[in-house]
């Protein structure tokens, strides 16, 4: 309610003009308001730390605290607890507690999860450990087991805060913090303030950084509010990334609503929640000329205009009670409370000042009580509008972002979700739908965070697994001292092997980090030993300050030992490799080679399929887990994840296709399911009819290949990977110099599947494989 303060848009402690937006002062302080008015601030996560030792500093150390929050004994935490103290082994105290429903909205207690899970009352029936540890968790359950510390409240005193509140020393923190809890730290005459870190303000900082990097300076809080791009992309849906606009649900709001001016996002972040939300085809409607507005009262116009009669705001509840029935602003936030919190007697008493004011008006009785009625009935779900209109602002920021500067603003959201691989697909996913092309790691060109170079995003170094930020930070530093790595040895004799270790080094090469060193990324991975023991020895050289026998003034390198030899990896296997160094396939997918055959056998992506709106159909994937459960009726079902070159996906195999087709689920299987959709709300479910190996499904579907080969040495391969007979036809395209070229067609017919593709593909001195 701060952002309604002028005082505080003046102080820039806001962002956004209050008389613009028609915010009150009264909505955050008034005469009548008993209850001490806090901001609740949202800073750059990255700097929040710097603000909380400003405030030290300002105010003074012993002045300034955390408040303490206690984490309760709930079902699961209470199992955990109990089931080590009875010394239970681990992995069955873990399947038990999975057993019990995790809903951090609605938590389940003990007591029901046992009542309504077969297998928990089976396994207290059989065992006696489980009944034991059962019978104490009930018991134990809901008691206080640790102190901790709110996530975002702060309390300044004007005095040390031991002369005010008992205080307690949290042993992972150097701050203080309040032995009172949130609920009791008011009372006690103290006004608690939010510091929260908000990662979209870290991503906008970033976006900007970088687009400055390229000369454009961008100033967020002068931004045109009617930037005709901006709207276009929110009329399109297309928010992947925007704050507080990117679920399907508000997807599908913007492109019905086609936005056009800064107060339809203020009105969608108020009205976009449970209960508001029956409220958003009438605004539509209504904004489209297809529904009258209703004003209530011709007096009442001026207030509702904007949100097309449709009361949305709590600031709406209070100037009605002011124009109708010549309430004062602090008097009608009192009305507004009291309408939220539906107390009998306090309402009867209100109405009855509300009708009786509004007569002296020269309103109709009757009417005046009919409005009342109604204001109460939106009171209810009436949202702050300083709220919904400073989170508006950081959503309009985002969105701009994203409209004028979407390389930037894609990288700069990348680097904020890290370590998220399902957040870093879905990325990738919008940045190559909108021609953005993502290049993977290399040692040479990325930086640890995700950057922008030629109106490309370069991957992170630091976002593929088990590298860790630090060690790439200091492979960058070491590359920007001394410029480029020259081969693999070179990039050994610079780093700290104690900070770029082993298993980063294995990692790195998964990825394709290396790729600019050495392409053949099996070969890279076989070196690691050898890489990092030229790694330690440059390192204990360094450190003993002794020159090698090549040393000294001379600058000469001894000579680089030779790489071992062994077979490339196939191209399905190194898409496997990188996938389990970066979490989803960057550089391809294992269907890629498939793409032309599974068309002509009529499967589409499951982005395709989705996006048709049907009830069926056959989709493709690449396995890349499968978790296998029992119903409570005891029957086996399997969650299947999965993945296509349009993203991730997640298919229910229930017990008899699971039975059927087990052994063609294993994690890297590539398969085509037939499945059923179920579509409820956002939410889409995807349930399998049937599962079939790709190569089956394409064997008949590829024509025939044309491969173009420049070194005679991959005849031999050729031969060794188009063994089978079957119905396509084979032409070998031999490329000499000047540009030369002479085609031969093979004799006979072979078995030509995008696997056989892809084999053929992979050999050296193969230039390209077409398919005819």
């Amino acid at each position: 309610s701060g952002a309604g303060s002028v005082v505080a848009w003046a102080l820039t402690i806001t962002d956004l003009d209050p008389l613009r937006f028609g915010l009150l002062f009264e909505r955050f302080l008034n005469p009548e308001r008993v209850s001490m008015p806090d901001f609740d601030i949202d800073f750059c996560q990255d700097r929040r730390d710097e603000v909380i030792r400003y405030v030290q500093d300002r105010y003074g150390k012993d002045r300034v605290a955390q408040i303490i929050t206690f984490g309760k004994l709930q079902a699961r935490a209470v199992l955990r607890d109990v089931g080590r103290v009875l010394q239970l082994p681990y992995g069955q105290v873990d399947r038990l507690c999975k057993l019990v429903p995790n809903n951090p909205a609605a938590p389940v207690t003990l007591a029901e999860a046992i009542r309504d899970e077969p297998r928990l009352q089976e396994e207290q029936a059989s065992d006696e450990g489980v009944a034991r540890m059962l019978e104490i968790g009930l018991r134990l359950e809901g008691l206080y087991r640790h102190a901790s510390t709110h996530a975002a409240g702060i309390v300044i005193g004007d005095r040390p805060l031991s002369q005010l509140v008992p205080m307690y020393r949290d042993p992972r923190s150097d701050m203080p913090v309040t032995q009172f809890n949130m609920k009791w730290v008011e009372p006690a005459g103290l006004v608690k303030f939010d510091f929260l870190g908000l990662k979209t303000l870290t991503v906008l900082d970033q976006a900007v950084k970088l687009a400055a990097r390229r000369g454009i300076e961008i100033d967020l809080l002068n931004l045109p509010l009617a930037d005709e791009k901006t709207f276009q992309m929110l009329g399109r849906g297309e928010t992947i990334g925007v704050f507080q606009l990117e679920s399907s649900g508000m997807r599908d709001v913007l492109r019905k609503l086609e936005a056009d001016r800064f107060e339809d996002i203020i009105a969608l972040v108020a009205l976009y929640r449970p209960g508001p939300m029956d409220n958003i085809p009438s605004y539509v409607r209504r904004k489209h000329g297809q529904e009258k507005p209703d004003y209530l009262h011709p007096l009442l116009e001026p207030v509702l205009k904007e949100t097309h009669g449709v009361i949305i705001y709590q600031e709406q509840v209070m100037q009605i009670a002011q124009i109708l029935s010549g309430y004062s602003l602090g008097e009608a936030d009192l009305l507004r409370r009291a309408m939220g919190k539906k107390i009998k007697a306090e309402m009867e008493a209100q109405k009855e000042r509300f009708v009786s004011g509004a007569v002296a008006k020269g309103i109709d009785k009757g009417q005046a009580s009919n409005i009342f009625e109604l204001v109460d009935k939106f009171a209810g779900y009436g949202f702050n509008k300083s709220h919904a209109a400073a989170y508006a602002l950081v959503a309009y920021q985002t969105g701009w972002m994203k409209a004028n500067h979407p390389v930037e603003f894609l990288a700069a959201s990348m680097s904020l979700d890290l370590g998220n691989t399902d957040k870093l697909g879905l990325f990738k996913q919008e940045a190559e739908r909108l021609g953005i092309a993502v290049r993977p790691p290399c040692v040479n060109r990325s930086e640890a965070m995700f950057g922008v170079a030629d109106g490309e995003i370069l991957y992170a170094l630091a976002a593929i697994k088990n590298v860790g930020r630090q060690a790439m930070e200091h492979l960058v530093e070491v590359r920007r001292e001394g410029g480029p790595f020259r081969d693999l040895f070179d990039f050994a004799r610079r780093i700290n092997p104690r900070i770029v270790n082993k298993r980063a080094f294995e990692n790195l090469a998964r990825a394709g980090a290396f790729d600019c060193l050495n392409p053949d990324r099996a070969q890279v991975l076989a070196a690691v030993d050898l890489v990092l023991g030229t790694a330690n020895a440059s390192a204990q050289e360094r450190e003993s300050r002794q020159d090698s026998l090549f040393g000294g003034d001379s600058g000469a390198q001894p000579a680089n030992p030779a790489l071992p030899s062994v077979e490339p990896w196939l191209a399905v296997q190194r898409l496997t490799e990188e996938f389990n160094a970066v979490g989803f396939y960057l550089s391809g997918h294992p269907l890629d080679d498939y793409r032309t055959s599974l068309r002509r056998a009529g499967v589409a992506t499951i982005a395709e399929l989705l996006a048709r709106g049907v009830q069926a159909g056959f989709v493709a994937g690449t396995v890349t887990a499968r978790q296998e459960r029992k119903s409570k009726k005891g029957n086996p079902f399997a969650f299947l994840s999965l993945s296509d070159a349009s993203g991730q996906f997640e298919v229910v195999v229930f017990s008899e296709v699971l039975a059927r087709s087990r052994q063609l689920m294993e994690p890297g299987s590539s398969v085509v399911i037939g499945v059923e959709i179920d579509r409820a709300g956002d939410e889409v479910k995807l349930r399998a009819q049937s599962i079939r190996t790709v190569d089956e499904v394409v064997k008949d579907a590829g024509e025939g290949l044309r491969i173009f080969l420049e070194d005679p040495a991959a005849l031999e391969p050729i031969r060794a990977r188009l063994g089978e007979r079957g119905k396509g036809l084979v032409s070998l395209v031999l490329m000499g110099e000047g540009g030369r070229e002479v085609e031969l067609r093979l004799k006979g017919r072979y078995r030509v599947t995008p696997q056989v593709r892809g084999a053929v593909k992979a050999i050296p001195g193969i230039v390209e494989v077409q398919e005819i």
